[in-house]
């Protein structure tokens, strides 16, 4: 295209702009000298276009793919990198106090590590009088009891959620339901182990007896005439201690689930529960899953109210209507009166051993998220 024509054909536009035929212009124009600009182009950029710059020197107006506008890379952005470090220092400092914390009580536990090795972990006799430990009545006990938690308040805890997020009620219910659960976690847990010997033993008493009357054949429920301080009491008031964080990050995980998801599985046909349980429940499991490892890591850790309704005995019984003990019950019973370093370093051991069990089920919900996110790509 010649030069004379290139101007002919913007004066014929701009006459058309000078009439108010906008539609046209929008809908034809192309710059003559410029093979990059977009079709249709706005009218005000036709008129507000610089011509008299040689054709050589036009660029185009290409944006790089690649371009990321959050990058904090920059020659100007001196204070997003001083903020970027200084999260590392906290991320950094965060990581440090776990390492630090895992050093001093390893350090403390020492006596006891060199004294016993690892036949602690499976070691039954707790005699302080001629100091010999061992931790297995107790292992057992903060796992069994932490195991009947989770068993019972994962699927109450799903119901509250799933109640209280769904429009099965009227919302206002719905925000009384989930405030009232949720205001279990502001009760002290010696509020909780004093309700569970004045109201809640007594309440399970005759329940555990038919349990006993009935199943006694089955090794879980084979002791007589139950006194409601045991591992099951224990267990349940640890699953209403967890159930408001199972609770209360279920259904937050369940409110953030895409509405598209819910109506696209309804208009292929399926009910209100195939949709939750194939598609809402699926969608948010990893944060579920969060959920009950945030919840099973509370009750691996509670002590008072367990102390006060597990019975503290150191037998080992698959009965789950025999008295038990937990590590924390009995760091809280006994670590303010031992004097001997090697009962104190026992009880350190414990504390280890109890934390290390923490990470590791910790450790294993990570992996079991990145997994399933892996498998559902």
């Amino acid at each position: 295209m010649s030069g004379c024509q290139d101007v002919e054909e913007l004066e014929e536009y701009r006459s058309l702009l000078d009439h108010g035929d906008t539609e046209t212009v929008s809908a034809s124009w192309r710059h003559p000298l410029h093979p990059y600009t977009p079709t249709p182009l706005h009218p005000y950029n036709i008129a507000m276009t610089n011509f008299s710059e040689p054709e050589d020197k036009i660029q185009p107006n290409v944006v790089d793919e690649n371009f990321d506008i959050t990058v904090t890379r920059g020659t100007n952005l001196r204070l997003d990198q001083g903020f970027t470090w200084l999260l590392y220092v906290f991320a950094a400092l965060t990581v440090g106090v776990l390492f630090w914390m895992s050093w001093i009580i390893f350090a403390q536990a020492l006596p006891a590590i060199h004294k016993f090795g690892l036949g602690f972990l499976w070691g039954q006799q707790w005699d302080t009088g001629n100091l010999v430990f061992g931790a297995l009545p107790y292992i057992y006990g903060t796992l069994v009891s932490s195991a009947i938690a989770i068993f019972l308040a994962i699927p109450i805890g799903l119901s509250v959620a799933l109640v209280t997020s769904e429009n099965f009620l009227p919302p206002s219910v719905r925000t009384t339901i989930a405030f009232i659960v949720e205001l279990i976690a502001a009760i002290p847990s010696v509020i909780i182990g004093l309700w569970g010997i004045y109201v809640f033993i007594p309440f399970v008493v005759p329940f555990q007896k038919w349990l006993f009357h009935t199943f006694h054949w089955i090794p879980l429920f084979n002791t007589p005439d139950p006194g409601g301080s045991n591992m099951l009491t224990a267990g349940m008031i640890l699953a209403i201690m967890i159930l408001p964080t199972m609770a209360a990050i279920s259904r937050d995980v369940l409110l953030v689930v895409p509405k598209e998801l819910r109506s696209g599985s309804m208009a292929l046909g399926s009910t209100r529960w195939e949709t939750i349980f194939r598609v809402v429940l699926p969608a948010g499991f990893s944060g579920i899953l969060g959920a009950a490892m945030l919840a099973l890591g509370r009750a691996l850790g509670e002590t008072m109210a367990v102390t006060m309704v597990i019975g503290n005995s150191t037998q080992i019984s698959l009965s789950l209507l025999d008295p038990a003990y937990t590590i924390p019950s009995v760091l809280a019973n006994e670590f303010a009166e031992a004097q001997d370093p090697l009962h104190l370093g026992a009880l350190t051991y414990l504390g280890l051993i109890l934390f290390a069990v923490t990470l590791v089920i910790n450790f294993s919900a990570v992996a079991i998220v990145q997994l399933v996110s892996r498998n559902n790509r």
